[in-house]
């Protein structure tokens, strides 16, 4: 896998993309944080970009599974780099309008790019090496984090925001070149619904999944994780003025990225053989676990310990399940799939972002991780539920056939 170029040129590219993302991240926030006051205001300027994501969905899809993925990924580069010159007109005119479009820039880019993306790598490794694969691609984006969230904290000291998003606009450059020098002899999906109109782009996958319980249920327990993320960078700003530190930023990223990073790097033999579902059923309850802990957000080391609980229930689950989508989904439905599954991401995360910002300006940090954890419970909860009585079916079935 190693002497495989194309591996290099994506992890690379993801290393680049997330430098220059989290950098824009941390951008962000501050600029939020001088023109926008209410953590619901915050929270509604985040969700016109993510609304914008979804709208262009099934789009998304269909152009993925037509098209050649290289191409997608390249014009979806172009789209990231223009939509930070809209940063630079909001920073011009301190308009948190423009920041806007750049949000909804930025999304539209993205729901081509990851759906492409996802579809591509199972094309350049083999099916035996994509767990490690996966896990190290996601390493590569959680290095560019601690990187671009301590690096952005660190230049925010000394420089402007409009030099930070000018080292996010290089890295996104930079994102582009590499992505031209992919060599992939790709598989492109030729049938009628590939290439019908975006509104049945979904059509002929949906009766796919029906026939897939395990998928399904698979897909609804790895949206689990976005109650959490959801609200993740919205707590980290509560978390610090609570605390009233501004260190704890760096501190609370640091310690989710490193816990991540080990976690994903030794996925494999952490996670070992076995059921896939029922892993993913015990690390969604150390995540539920986590956000119990932030009642204790005051305390520095418990909400460190908090995100770092969490960064190692991440990164054993999110190659998980990249893998199972990737090997257990036909190639032909991976570019429409991986967009449903954008979709239902960026849906679900637009509503715990609302929410998360609602409860902040009335509940408190406190009260709403109670009631996250305790949603992520009933979650795991009702998902074991069904997992038993498909096992029943099945058992119930075999026993009549015999």
């Amino acid at each position: 896998m190693w002497r495989n170029r194309n591996v290099w040129i994506v992890l690379a590219g993801e290393f680049i993309a997330g430098l220059g993302m989290w950098t824009s991240i941390i951008a962000n926030l501050e600029f939020m944080q001088q023109h926008v006051p209410s953590d619901f205001m915050k929270s509604l300027i985040l969700f016109t970009g993510l609304l914008a994501g979804i709208i262009v969905g099934p789009l998304a899809g269909r152009v993925v599974d037509s098209n050649r993925k290289k191409k997608v990924l390249i014009i979806s580069g172009v789209g990231r780099l223009i939509s930070v010159c809209f940063m630079f007109l909001a920073l011009a005119f301190d308009s948190v309008t423009w920041m806007v479009v750049f949000g909804v820039a930025l999304q539209l880019s993205m729901a081509f790019m990851f759906p492409a993306l996802q579809a591509l790598i199972p094309q350049i490794v083999a099916e035996k090496d994509l767990m490690t694969l996966n896990g190290v691609f996601m390493n590569a984006s959680t290095i560019a984090r601690i990187l671009g969230t301590a690096l952005a904290g660190a230049l925010l000291l000394v420089m402007s925001l409009y030099t930070l998003y000018l080292c996010s606009f290089i890295a996104y450059a930079l994102l582009l070149v590499s992505t031209c020098f992919l060599k992939v002899d790709e598989e492109i999906s030729t049938d009628k619904q590939g290439k019908s109109n975006s509104k049945g782009a979904f059509k002929e996958m949906i009766p796919v999944l029906k026939t897939m319980p395990v998928a399904m249920m698979m897909l609804g327990i790895s949206l689990l994780p976005i109650l959490f993320l959801g609200s993740f960078n919205l707590m980290v700003i509560n978390i610090s003025e609570l605390q009233n530190s501004v260190q704890i930023k760096g501190l609370l990223y640091a310690a989710e990225g490193i816990c991540f990073f080990i976690a994903a790097l030794f996925v494999k033999r952490i996670m070992g053989k076995g059921s896939t579902l029922k892993k993913l059923f015990g690390l969604s309850v150390v995540i539920a676990i986590s956000q119990f802990l932030l009642f204790f957000a005051d305390v520095p080391i418990i909400s460190i310990v908090s995100f770092g609980l969490l960064g190692f229930a991440l990164g054993c689950f999110f190659p998980l399940v990249a893998t199972y989508f990737q090997t257990g989904i036909p190639k032909e439905y991976h570019g429409r799939f991986f967009s449903l599954r954008g979709m239902l991401e960026r849906l679900l995360f637009q509503v715990v972002l609302l929410s998360s910002g609602f409860f902040l300006d009335t509940i408190g940090l406190k009260y709403m991780v109670l009631i996250f954890g305790a949603l992520s419970i009933t979650i795991v909860l009702y998902g074991l539920f069904q997992a038993k009585r498909l096992s029943a079916y099945k058992l119930e079935a075999s026993s009549s056939v015999s």
